[in-house]
């Protein structure tokens, strides 16, 4: 199978490729997409290609070169802007694309797909598929047999988001400040400093007074869990970690439940890891999910102010199943369903 990463150079580019090559996704050809500046650089791909194992070489071409090779399958991660005026283009000529971006998902021709909970909704005729924000991505993993044994109605969640989530920029920002730098002598990323700082705010704020990352999870989370009557409440707020995104969720539900049946339910989701053992200090943290696939999700307890509520803690690597793991996963889907070669 031709693979074509677009965006190929950047953080969320290269930990696909990396996971292409963990996961020896079938691959014949990789076929490395950046911008102008990039051309011509060189791409390491460690997976086999062909069925040879070995580490090889391949060079960064532009769009207009990586289409003419007509791929099967690309993975976009290079900026809305990109995605709005490239994707289509590989769609043209056949090839299946999953986007990192958010230009698509919210566009109700187009499936946006977390592969465990909704990788039904794929189809033929399927050849631009979103892949969700990272935030929401690991919300609904564990939310989603909750809701379909409970009936979720309502949603509050606050996010502390890793400076990955920002990219390369952002972590040079935060480590430059680390040295001691004075504030204005450096490239920044944010409006203000993030190393020993919070910053309440992610993306642009619309004029409901939300930003758009915190509407990215109230309107994805419907789509993606298939239920508009879900009420969703987001804080999305940015914190000095360099990976891993954590988030504390509050769930209401419709029917009255155990604590037992709520672990249970969440554990038997692939990809979800119940780390829930406060008494021992066992709870997810950034820090050890960091170069993982799984949700790690703890802290689970009864919310105390509603009949049918709980409190919990989840934690994700942002950049892996925010980003480019799930986008692999959902590839991996369409082999499946025979809806791409696996060769």
């Amino acid at each position: 199978m031709k693979v074509a990463v677009v965006g190929a150079t950047g953080l969320v580019g290269t930990r696909m490729l990396q996971v292409l090559a963990e996961r020896r996704f079938p691959v014949t050809e990789i076929i490395p997409v950046a911008s102008e500046k990039s051309i011509g650089r060189i791409v390491k791909y460690t997976g086999p290609v062909a069925g040879v194992e070995g580490e090889t070489e391949w060079t960064v071409v532009s769009a207009d070169d990586a289409i003419a090779k007509k791929p099967d399958l690309a993975l976009f991660s290079a900026g809305g802007g990109t995605s709005a005026e490239l994707a289509p283009k590989f769609a043209a000529v056949g090839c299946r694309v999953v986007d990192n971006s958010s230009h698509w998902r919210m566009d109700p021709t187009k499936k946006l797909v977390v592969p465990e909970i909704n990788g039904d909704v794929l189809t033929a005729d399927d050849y631009i598929i979103a892949n969700p924000n990272c935030s929401t991505i690991q919300m609904v993993l564990p939310l989603a047999p909750l809701h379909k044994a409970l009936k979720i109605k309502r949603i509050v969640v606050s996010t502390y988001q890793s400076v990955t989530g920002a990219g390369y920029r952002a972590i040079n920002q935060m480590n430059t400040e680390r040295t001691g730098a004075e504030w204005g002598t450096y490239d920044a990323k944010f409006p203000y400093p993030i190393d020993q700082n919070i910053l309440p705010h992610i993306d642009v704020f619309e004029e409901n007074g939300y930003t758009k990352e915190e509407m990215k999870m109230v309107n994805e989370t419907k789509k993606i869990l298939r239920d508009d009557s879900i009420a969703v409440s987001a804080t999305t707020v940015r914190v000095p970690v360099q990976g891993g995104h954590s988030e504390s969720v509050n769930i209401e539900f419709e029917k009255d439940f155990t604590l037992e049946q709520v672990r249970d339910l969440m554990a038997s989701m692939p990809g979800v890891t119940i780390q829930d053992d406060p008494a021992n200090n066992v709870y997810p943290m950034p820090l050890f999910a960091w170069g993982k696939d799984d949700v790690f999700v703890g802290r689970i307890r009864r919310d105390t102010t509603v009949p049918y509520g709980i409190n919990l803690w989840c934690v994700s690597d942002n950049i892996r199943k925010g980003a480019a793991t799930n986008a692999v996963q959902v590839a991996q889907k369409l082999i499946e369903l025979g809806l791409l070669p696996n060769e």
